[in-house]
């Protein structure tokens, strides 16, 4: 039943990002999370690269203005969180990851005290 319920905020939530131009980049699961829907999320989540982690949450990128590259990280959860950061378009790729590996802190920090 839990695997279930996980399922439909998974597709609740890639379903609202998708209506605003959002795409699926990453899945970050905890090693249960992700043993509890395994089987069930693989075709949801077929285009996004899974990610242990010790939260639950969804990458989603969209382009942004003037050349900007948009990133969101949505905790997964009932209650709406999310961590939000516009690249600009001469960002390298180390210092965008930088920066989502400093969200992920960021989101982590926010899990624990939920």
């Amino acid at each position: 039943m839990a695997a279930m319920k996980t399922l439909a905020l998974i597709e609740e939530i890639i379903a609202t990002y998708q209506r605003h131009g959002w795409k699926l980049q990453r899945v970050l699961l905890h090693p249960a999370t992700r043993a509890e829907i395994n089987q069930q999320a693989r075709e949801l989540l077929k285009e996004a690269r899974f990610v242990d982690a010790d939260f639950d949450a969804l990458w989603f990128a969209r382009p942004s203005h003037h050349g900007r590259e948009a990133w969101e990280l949505r905790l997964l959860a009932q209650q709406p969180y999310a961590l939000f950061e516009a690249f600009e378009p001469d960002e390298t790729e180390a210092e965008k990851e930088e920066a989502r590996c400093e969200m992920e802190n960021r989101m982590r920090e926010h899990a624990a005290q939920s």
